[in-house]
C-alpha cells in the first residue's frame, strides 16, 4: 500500500494522485511517518496548484493528516512551501475548500518552529483581509462561515505567541476588525471569547496596540458589557484588557471606565470569577477606588460604598458566601 501510494502521487494520472491522497488519509500514524520521510508533502503541494476541485480537496485532507500530531511533519511541510498555496485558496469561491484551507493554517501555526516562516510568508495580511471580507467581493463579513472565522483568529492567535511578530500583527489593521467582531457579537459566544483572547495578547505586548485599542471608539462600552454578559473567558480577557488600559493613563481612562458603570460587573467578578480574572479585577478595583474628585454628591456617595466592600475584599478573612453575599448587595445599591 505505502509503495502503491507513493509512486502514484509522484507519478500517476490525475485520478491515481486523487486515490493516493485518499489512501495516505486512511493509513496509520507510523506509515505516514514513513511517507513523509520520503518527501510525499512535495507532489501533494504541487495538486494545491491545480484548479481540480477533487485534487485540492484530497490533497488538503492528506496534508492534514501528515500534520496531525506531528511537529516534525508540520515543519516539513512548511519547508516544502506549501504556505503560499494555501494562502492562494483563501480566494477561491469555495467554502468547504476555505475551510480546509484554514484548518490547516491552524494546525501548521501551532507548530513553535513554523510561525516566524508563516508570518513571513504575508499570512497575516492575508487573514486580515479574509476576516474583513475583502475576498467575498461585498466587505462584509457575513459572508464568511463561523468556523472560518475561528480558525482565522486561532492561526492569528497561534501567531501572535511569537513576541517577534507582535509589532506585524499590531500594525496591519486587525485591531479594527477584532474590535468590530467584539462590538457586534453576542458577548459570551465563542467568537467573542477567541477574538478578546487575541486582542488581550496583542495589546499585552504592543504599547501602539494599546494605545490605539484604549481610543478607538465604544471599545470600553463594550468591554464593560463583556464583563457583565460575557463567559468566564471572555470577562478573564476584557477585565485584562481594561487594567492595561487604566495602567497606560490612570488619569485619562479612570473616569472613562467608571462612566461606563464597570463597577457592578467588577465587583461580581472580583468573587466568582476564574482565578486570574479575580486577581486582576482586584487589581483593577484598587486603580478605580479613589474617586474622591469624581462626581456628584450622590456619585461620591456610591463610590464610598465601593471603598466600604474593598475593606471587605482586601481583609481576605471572609468565607466566599459572606464576600459574595455582601457583593450582591453592594450591586444592589450601585444600581440605584
Amino acid at each position: 500500500m505505502e509503495e502503491m501510494v507513493v509512486g502514484n502521487l509522484f507519478n500517476g494520472e490525475r485520478d491515481a494522485q486523487i486515490q493516493a491522497a485518499r489512501e495516505l488519509s486512511k493509513l496509520s500514524s507510523k506509515q505516514r511517518h514513513k511517507l513523509a520521510e520520503r518527501g510525499v508533502m512535495s507532489p501533494l503541494i504541487g495538486m494545491l496548484h491545480s484548479q481540480d476541485y477533487e485534487a485540492i480537496e484530497a490533497a488538503l485532507f492528506a496534508l492534514l493528516s501528515l500534520a496531525f500530531g506531528s511537529e516534525r511533519n508540520k515543519i516539513r511541510i512548511v519547508k516544502s512551501g506549501a504556505i503560499p498555496f494555501l494562502l492562494n485558496l483563501l480566494q477561491c469561491q469555495n467554502e468547504a475548500l476555505i475551510e480546509l484551507t484554514l484548518a490547516a493554517m491552524l494546525i501548521l501555526s501551532s507548530c513553535t518552529a513554523n510561525k516566524l516562516k508563516i508570518a513571513s510568508s504575508g499570512t497575516i495580511q492575508h487573514l486580515v483581509e479574509f476576516l474583513n471580507g475583502d475576498y467575498s467581493g461585498d466587505n462584509s463579513m457575513n459572508s464568511i462561515s463561523m468556523q472560518a472565522k475561528l480558525d482565522s483568529i486561532a492561526t492569528l492567535h497561534n501567531l501572535s505567541t511569537c513576541q517577534q511578530i507582535i509589532p506585524s500583527i499590531a500594525s496591519s489593521g486587525l485591531l479594527y476588525s477584532l474590535l468590530q467582531l467584539i462590538h457586534n457579537s453576542e458577548k459570551s459566544s465563542e467568537l467573542v471569547e477567541k477574538t478578546i483572547g487575541l486582542l488581550e495578547n496583542i495589546v499585552s505586548f504592543s504599547e501602539n496596540a494599546l494605545s490605539e485599542t484604549a481610543s478607538a471608539d465604544g471599545v470600553i462600552h463594550a468591554l464593560v458589557e463583556t464583563i457583565e454578559d460575557g463567559s468566564p473567558q471572555c470577562k478573564e480577557h476584557a477585565v485584562g484588557i481594561l487594567l492595561l488600559i487604566c495602567q497606560s493613563s490612570r488619569e485619562r481612562y479612570r473616569g472613562l471606565i467608571l462612566r461606563e458603570g464597570v463597577m457592578p460587573g467588577l465587583l461580581q467578578l472580583s468573587v466568582d470569577g476564574t482565578r486570574r480574572a479575580k486577581n486582576v479585577s482586584r487589581e483593577l478595583l484598587l486603580l478605580l477606588r479613589d474617586c474622591s474628585s469624581y462626581g456628584s454628591r450622590n456619585k461620591q456617595s456610591k463610590h464610598e460604598l465601593v471603598e466600604q466592600i474593598m475593606q471587605e475584599i482586601d481583609a481576605g478573612d471572609n468565607i466566599e458566601g459572606t464576600t459574595l453575599r455582601l457583593v450582591e448587595e453592594m450591586i444592589a445599591k450601585l444600581s440605584t
